[in-house]
């Protein structure tokens, strides 16, 4: 009776771990890297739109939600200008996001939105051209950003996405609200 007794709990305990490591293969998510640029543009008038460039990763989990970090930076771009002033700014967003990606049926392309919390930084510069002396401010402030986009898996492994986002609102020198907001365009390699 006690071999019987073994051989059914061994054979018992072998199912269910072989029910665990089959669920753990169906449920198993994948990471993902990849690089994009963009444009960034603040909701000013004098404003020009800067470059953006930036690197992204994520882990997307089987149920289509995932999670998603981001880095974007900008070049210099041109702010106010006149015969003894050049102001520039550039702009560097840190974000942390909720994704959910749904798939359209019977084709590769599918709609992504993201929501989570960024932090948005710009930094002023202003230059007295007669002297070339600087001053520059930085700005920033921390709060809900999100985007929606549509994205193309090219391979199974590898994927290209345009994205609109908006970006925290940043409080300038003269307490005037700046909206920011941009679109991208990614690629990134599934592992």
């Amino acid at each position: 009776m006690k071999t019987l007794q073994k051989t059914i709990l061994a054979l018992a305990t072998g199912s269910l771990l072989s029910m665990g490591a089959q669920a753990a293969v169906s449920y198993a998510g994948q990471p993902y890297a990849g690089v994009k640029v963009g444009q960034y543009s603040p909701d000013l008038d004098d404003n020009d739109d800067a470059t953006s460039y930036g690197v992204y990763g994520g882990y997307k989990m089987a149920n289509n939600f995932g999670v998603e970090a981001e880095y974007l930076g900008t070049d210099d771009a041109d702010s106010y200008e006149d015969a003894l002033y050049k102001e520039e700014y550039s702009g560097k967003v840190y974000g942390l996001y909720g994704t959910y990606d749904y798939t359209f049926p019977n084709t590769n392309l599918y709609a992504k939105g993201r929501l989570g919390v960024a932090k948005n930084e710009v930094k002023a510069t202003n230059t007295f051209k007669p002297t070339g002396s600087t001053e520059s401010d930085k700005y920033s402030d921390t709060g809900l950003a999100g985007g929606l986009g549509l994205g193309y898996n090219v391979t199974p492994m590898a994927s290209v996405e345009a994205m609109y986002n908006m970006y925290p609102t940043i409080e300038a020198s003269n307490n005037d609200d700046v909206d920011v907001s941009g679109i991208t365009l990614g690629a990134h390699l599934k592992f």
